[in-house]
């Protein structure tokens, strides 16, 4: 076995054919050299441009400038608007006529700088030119396994496309090689490229390979093994096709997909149309697989497919005058369009007729895009990325959109090429893809449960409409959810079961190694599942918790003998000397209060005491018509001395009721009847 090659890393390949490495010359004439100083600092396209200058006032000859991109080259276009040469543009985008007219040109033809891509990098000579100007950049698609989406990286060649660069000068005589870069940093390369398979998308290799009946990369013997990350996501994305089983296998699909010369997804597609769809399917496959036949520039175009799949139709037609369109790609869809056709036409299909828009996005189901609610031209793909069309695209406003091409942007890609998508279609031909979940949850305006049956294409909510929950128990979860949101204040307290919650906070404050529950607020939000659930079975809003008997619950909580020794040490209501019964506010845990008529207290000489004397009653008298006259938690010494301003006033307002003289030795006087 022989392989010969210019920048191949020589010692693995021999290494992996247990082969010699042969070392040959392969420079047909020598090439000088020149590297830019290491002191100062500039960005590599001014340092290019430089050069460019150098090069032409240095040397005879054409000038062969190698840059990343097209916005690279229009940018030095413009920096060499005044270079004493022809500048031409030489990149893959340009017809074959016109590749061919700059490597040939006429005899006799002015000075010139071609400005190309590493289209020019192998395997070219062109007519003319001595010297290479190379900016050591390039830009390369690298995929993401994560996203399933590749994009252009700009980054440093290897020492290896360096050396391939600079022989372009010498193809036909001595040249010379400018670099954009210091020997230093020419040291610091890469010695080769990185190998395309570990950071390509192996979709197709992953097909390949099951043809063969390997279904595990680690059975293979590779020079550089795939990255395990990628081989998943194209084995996924092969299942997901339907060209492999779980198991991994080629599916009858998979062999017939395998058979022809496309993408697997774009194979997927035209395999899975309706006889009457194959032609349209397959003009789509050749305009995904083919060049932009629109002239605009990128960032102008618009994304939408349907207008190739005109501009194809005009083509067909006979009507070949039009400015926008590059013929020559147009010319080469056609061919393979029609050579698709064929591998297609004579098969078996059971497949209903579909839209443009439904085929493509079988090819790319991941990239099915919805608009984000109140932005044109900002989408959802159902791969849960973000996609954005500008806004005067034409199908910025679109609910829908099935994506061929998108740029994996940072956090959004700019969508290349799609076609508005139905709601409907979605259903129709991805309807086994999608899940169904019931969406529990609390609607603030209604202060209840509710639930949605939702249906998911990936990250893509596509429908959504309210139903009766079904699961009792998520509903007590929403629902007890809301009340920890609430907090205790949604549930309605009467005054009874407020008294309760503070009588025993007291008790359990007076006697602290006892195992009196914690019946305050902030403790009863903690436990909620532990002491609610029993008594809300079936219940799905605020307003049946607001039903809730709070002074039952809370007294539920207490043992029997508990309840008896609470109403034993701090009873709800004292009884003055008169033999009337008084409530008590608890309302401050730590001084409860008896308001009650001052003449209800004769012949009592002490606040009253509760919890066997450990808390004392604060006494707020009250006159006969229930106004407050006097707060004390001092009974004796109120008799003893406030007691006569009180009695003066007393006697003047109310003459016909007993005010003695000495109140803590005199009959109580029963007021409670006028006091309601």
């Amino acid at each position: 076995m022989l392989v010969m090659s210019a920048n191949l890393d020589d010692q693995r390949v021999a290494g992996l054919i247990n082969g010699e490495v042969v070392t040959g010359d392969g420079g047909l004439h020598p090439v000088a050299r020149h590297f830019v100083p290491a002191a100062g600092r500039a960005d590599t396209q001014s340092v290019t441009g430089r050069l460019v200058h150098k090069a032409l006032q240095d040397h005879q000859g054409d000038v062969l400038v190698f840059l990343p991109g097209m916005r690279a080259m229009r940018r030095l276009m413009e920096q060499l608007d005044d270079a004493p040469a022809e500048l031409m543009l030489l990149h893959g985008d340009m017809p074959a006529a016109q590749q061919q007219r700059i490597l040939l040109p006429e005899k006799g033809h002015g000075r010139r700088v071609i400005l190309a891509t590493d289209i020019a990098e192998t395997s070219l000579t062109i007519e003319g030119v001595s010297v290479v100007v190379d900016s050591g950049l390039a830009r390369k698609p690298v995929f993401d396994p994560n996203t399933g989406l590749t994009w252009l990286q700009t980054s440093r060649i290897s020492r290896a496309s360096a050396a391939q660069r600079a022989g372009r000068a010498g193809r036909l005589g001595p040249g010379a090689c400018y670099r954009a870069w210091t020997e230093q940093q020419h040291e610091q390369m890469e010695a080769h490229i990185t190998p395309e398979i570990l950071q390509a998308d192996l979709s197709s290799l992953v097909l390949e390979a099951a043809l063969w009946g390997i279904t595990d990369a680690a059975d293979v013997k590779w020079l550089d093994r795939p990255p395990g990350s990628n081989w998943q996501q194209a084995v996924e994305l092969m299942r997901g096709l339907e060209a492999l089983d779980e198991q991994g296998r080629i599916s009858g699909m998979g062999k017939q997909m395998a058979g022809m010369a496309l993408h697997p997804r774009l194979a997927h597609m035209l395999l899975s149309a309706a006889p009457r769809d194959v032609p349209m399917a397959a003009d789509m496959a050749a305009i995904l697989s083919e060049r932009d036949p629109l002239r605009s520039a990128p960032g102008q175009r618009s994304a939408d497919l349907s207008q190739r799949m005109l501009a194809l139709q005009d083509y067909r037609a006979g009507n070949k005058n039009q400015q926008q369109l590059n013929k020559y790609a147009l010319r080469s869809i056609r061919q393979l369009s029609q050579r698709l056709q064929r591998q297609a036409g004579n098969r078996q299909s059971h497949a209903e007729s579909a839209s443009p828009a439904a085929l493509l996005s079988l090819a790319f189901p991941e990239r099915i895009a919805a608009r984000r609610k109140g932005s044109d031209g900002r989408f959802l793909m159902a791969s849960g990325r973000g996609a954005f069309l500008p806004i005067d695209d034409p199908l910025a406003a679109s609910d829908y959109l099935a994506i061929a091409h998108v740029d994996a942007g940072a956090r959004e890609g700019r969508v290349a090429l799609a076609l508005a998508l139905g709601l409907g279609e979605i259903h129709k031909i991805h309807g086994h893809r999608m899940q169904r979940r019931e969406t529990l949850y609390w609607d603030n305006r209604r202060q209840a449960v509710a639930a949605r049956e939702e249906q998911w294409l990936g990250k893509l909510l596509l429908t959504s409409l309210p139903v009766k929950p079904v699961s009792e128990q998520a509903a007590m979860r929403v629902l007890m959810d809301a009340l920890y949101q609430l907090g205790m204040e949604s549930f309605k307290w009467s005054k009874p079961a407020l008294q309760l919650q503070a009588r025993c906070q007291l008790i359990a404050s007076l006697q602290p190694e006892s195992d009196w529950p914690d019946l305050s607020s902030a403790r009863l939000l903690e436990t909620l599942d532990q002491w609610l659930l029993p008594w809300i079975a079936g219940f799905r809003s605020l307003k049946q918790i607001q039903t809730l008997d709070m002074h039952k619950i809370l007294i539920s909580m207490l043992s029997w003998q508990q309840q008896q020794q609470l109403d034993q040490l701090l009873p709800v209501k004292w009884r003055t000397p008169s033999g009337c019964a008084f409530a008590i506010s608890y309302e401050d845990p730590q001084s409860p209060v008896l308001a009650v008529p001052l003449q209800e207290m004769y012949g009592a000489a002490e606040n009253p005491e509760l919890a066997n004397a450990r808390v004392k009653v604060l006494l707020q008298l009250l006159s006969p018509a229930g106004r407050p006259l006097q707060i004390t938690n001092d009974l004796a010494h109120f008799w003893d001395n406030a007691y006569k301003q009180v009695q003066k006033e007393m006697k003047g307002r109310y003459p016909k009721h007993h005010w003695p003289d000495d109140p803590a030795h005199a009959q109580p006087v029963r007021l409670k009847k006028h006091l309601g």
